[in-house]
């Protein structure tokens, strides 16, 4: 007698590409609406389906005094969601801070295409890496321009007088 069902990863294999496919999306959600079409439009996608089309909405952000003191509500942001399924039965979403219905789009369909195990690499290397490391590296110059204002206060003691 078979199985009827289908091979599924391991509890960790599951674990890890889960974390994967979490950083995946973190990356494009910070991504400028320009960087994502520039990537987007480099892709030759197949056909997809809209699931759920392009749509504006708000989110309550939620906020804690000091971080560590009790929540509160500190207001509301407005989010774009989109969810697509490829021709061959991938399904990919995104959610990004802001308006632009075109990048919640394609961040969808390069996360469909990521979870196709023939252009999971290309995506990787060809957009996602990419868009990471241009996010770094602005991080990084708001950290030196930052650091460069650091005023150092010390106090000097005097001999006796």
């Amino acid at each position: 007698m078979t199985d009827p069902t289908p091979d599924l990863p391991a509890e960790g294999d599951l674990a890890a590409t889960q974390a994967t496919r979490k950083a995946l999306m973190a990356t494009l959600a910070a991504a400028t609406p320009e960087a994502v079409a520039e990537k987007f439009d480099a892709l030759t996608p197949p056909a997809y389906d809209l699931v759920r089309q392009p749509e504006t909405g708000l989110v309550m952000v939620r906020g804690r005094m000091g971080g560590t003191g009790s929540p509160f509500n500190l207001g509301e942001v407005t989010v774009t969601r989109c969810v697509v399924r490829l021709e061959t039965g991938e399904t990919g979403s995104a959610y990004s801070l802001g308006r632009s219905k075109k990048k919640a789009l394609q961040s969808a369909v390069i996360d469909a295409l990521w979870q196709r195990d023939d252009m999971r690499k290309k995506v990787e290397t060809d957009i996602i890496a990419p868009l990471k490391a241009a996010q770094e590296s602005a991080r990084d110059t708001v950290k030196r321009e930052t650091e460069a204002t650091k005023v150092n206060f010390f106090t000097m003691v005097r001999g006796d007088n």
